[in-house]
């Protein structure tokens, strides 16, 4: 145990974890030069192209210290993005030191400081280390200085490094080595050990990740898990290298792994504590929570006898993601499909296109929506998160939304714009911090519904890049809210019906309005489409019929000629939209999603 460190590496998006995770690798001769690939930890495409780490992985390097000392590493890399949060908090609590990552050119952003305070939470050593400082455009003093200041760390102890050019990597491992303490505990103890990431291997089911508090398991014990109270019998116990490798026991203060015959991801929980059954230890561990969707959306199949394969998907889809929550939902629209729950706005476009890739599914998503809470006249409180289910008007008394703090770090020159984008999305009680000269900590509260379409992207767009966001849940509040219906001929589209703020129903049936209007092909009769709050029309557009030139052939003559051949074409046009179905395309349902500016 003293020559074991077990460290995490934490940084805003983008600040190199990744690099310096691949440079780390390097140095202790975990991989040959010729097998070296970019991101060796992150291994789906879709990381690797977004340049963010979706699923966590670890390793657990060997090195050979200055002192002639031998150690072993183990890096337990964290998700990167604020919908996340609980699994980084599980990465930092197997820990006993972080890295944490400062870009030289950006400085400190929002999500470097929230997973300051996680690591401080979870009483851990912190190293500072400023990445990238080959940049033209870095600007180490200055980025010290924020360190110092906004961080509370002493500059002194701060690491240089470039993790691209493998600049001051010595320094790093030795930093590890020195600074972070070895784990405590006792291998006599009761087993006690923390289960922080979990994934799933076709040939053996889950393979849990876990670091061992105390005790020590090996292959043939019984196990029981604390939280789901389900007893397994271990097949396999090891380390995590570059793949698996077994090891006859996995002891106090190590990282490893073990198989134990759970069938799928959703079995385990993030956060568990794992001890043994014939001796369990008297407590679980701290910290444990259940994780809850905040987003909400409805998948259908583009074609509805693709429905069976959408399901046999979302099945095997949730083998590892067990965060994914999932119901069979259905649409007069859009036929049989699923209502599906997010951990967040990324969360949802990572099981979008997983399943678009991965899975080979053409799939039509609603516009996504949060839980609200009603409390309704007879006193019964009712949670609703799918406007198919909105109660009636007549029977609320309260409405309640979610709200979110938001914490926005920008250049001074954009607060104008990004103040005016706050209160578009009804944002209040701002709050003004100016960590270093030049730099504005704007802290919003704010609904989170107003945020999860499309807040991020214009708030990238008006700070030209440099805008940085993060947020943390606060609670229910009071609020006003409508249902709006969008008819298509006087034909409820259920799909695209939307819980929305009262102030802002008129704006939102306007742009939908105007977005199917774009979308839907003309047809031989005029097609209306509305925007309807109860039996109230707030918003139309109408698309013309096509038109065929009736009169073409009365060249001259009389006028009634003309004027019978027109009013018989009025008559088949009316009759036409008696019958007439309108047909929607997918592009309509995907452009409704599409931000303003797209």
């Amino acid at each position: 145990m003293p020559n074991i460190r077990n460290f995490s590496i934490i940084a805003h998006i983008d600040h190199g974890k990744s690099t310096l995770a691949d440079r780390l690798i390097q140095w202790t001769g975990m991989v040959e030069d010729r097998q070296f690939r970019d991101q060796i930890l992150d291994t789906m495409d879709l990381e690797r192209e977004r340049g963010i780490t979706i699923k966590s992985n670890t390793i657990s390097l060997p090195y050979t210290a200055d002192d002639g000392q031998e150690y072993e590493l183990n890096l337990i890399d964290t998700p990167g993005h604020v919908d996340f949060t609980y699994e980084v908090s599980r990465a930092l609590a197997s820990c006993e030191g972080v890295l944490l990552l400062v870009d030289a050119s950006q400085g400190v952003e929002a999500q470097t400081v929230a997973n300051l305070y996680l690591a401080m939470e979870h009483d851990l050593t912190i190293i500072p280390v400023i990445n990238k400082i080959d940049l033209p455009a870095a600007d180490v003093d200055g980025v010290k200085e924020q360190i110092e200041r906004e961080l509370g760390l002493d500059s002194d102890h701060v690491i240089l490094c470039s993790a691209k050019e493998g600049i001051g990597i010595d320094e790093v491992l030795e930093a590890i080595v020195a600074r972070i303490p070895p784990p405590k505990g006792s291998a006599q103890e009761p087993l006690s050990g923390l289960i922080f990431d979990a994934h799933y291997d076709s040939f053996r089911g889950t393979v849990v990740s876990c670091r061992i508090f105390d005790g020590q398991v090996k292959p043939g014990d019984i196990i029981r898990l604390m939280y789901n109270h389900t007893v397994h019998k271990v097949e396999e116990t090891g380390v995590f290298r570059l793949t698996r490798e077994p090891r006859k026991e996995i002891s106090a203060g190590m990282v490893g792994y073990l198989i134990a015959g759970i069938k799928t991801v959703g079995d385990t929980r993030i956060g568990d504590t794992v001890t043994l059954e014939a001796r369990p230890a008297a407590t679980p561990l701290p910290g444990f929570k259940e994780v809850k969707p905040v987003v909400f959306a409805s998948i259908y199949p583009v074609g509805n006898d693709d429905y069976q394969d959408l399901a046999d998907s979302l099945e095997k889809y949730k083998l590892n993601d067990a965060a994914l929550v999932y119901q069979k939902d259905s649409s007069a629209a859009l036929g049989q499909g699923f209502r599906c729950g997010f951990l967040g706005l990324l969360h949802l476009e990572i099981v979008q296109e997983r399943l678009e890739r991965e899975y080979n599914q053409s799939i039509i998503m609603t516009v996504p929506g949060v839980r609200y809470r009603f409390t309704l006249v007879d006193g019964k409180v009712v949670t609703v998160d799918n406007p198919l289910f909105y109660p009636d008007p007549s029977s609320i008394k309260l409405e309640e939304e979610p709200f979110i703090r938001t914490s926005i770090l920008i250049p001074e020159r954009f607060v104008g714009a990004v103040m005016k984008l706050c209160l578009e999305r009804r944002g209040v009680n701002s709050r003004f911090n100016y960590p270093s000269p030049g730099r504005v900590e704007i802290n919003f509260d704010m609904p989170l519904a107003e945020v999860i379409i499309d807040f991020y992207d214009r708030l990238k767009t008006i700070t030209q890049g440099y805008g940085s966001f993060d947020y943390e849940l606060l609670d229910y509040r009071a609020t006003s809210l409508l249902k709006l219906d969008i008819l298509v001929n006087g034909e409820k589209l259920d799909a695209l019906s939307m819980i929305v703020h009262r102030d802002r129903a008129r704006e939102w049936g306007v742009r939908v309005c105007d977005r199917l209007k774009d979308e839907i092909p003309k047809q031989q009769f005029k097609i209306a489409i509305q925007g309807a709050v109860g039996g109230q029309i707030i918003s139309r557009s109408t698309i013309s019929a096509f038109r065929k030139d009736v009169t073409a052939k009365c060249y001259g003559g009389d006028i009634t000629r003309k004027r019978k051949l027109l009013e018989k074409q009025r008559a088949g046009k009316k009759r036409m939209k008696m019958v007439g179905a309108v047909q929607i395309p997918q592009s309509a349902f995907v452009a409704v999603l599409k931000t303003e500016n797209e």
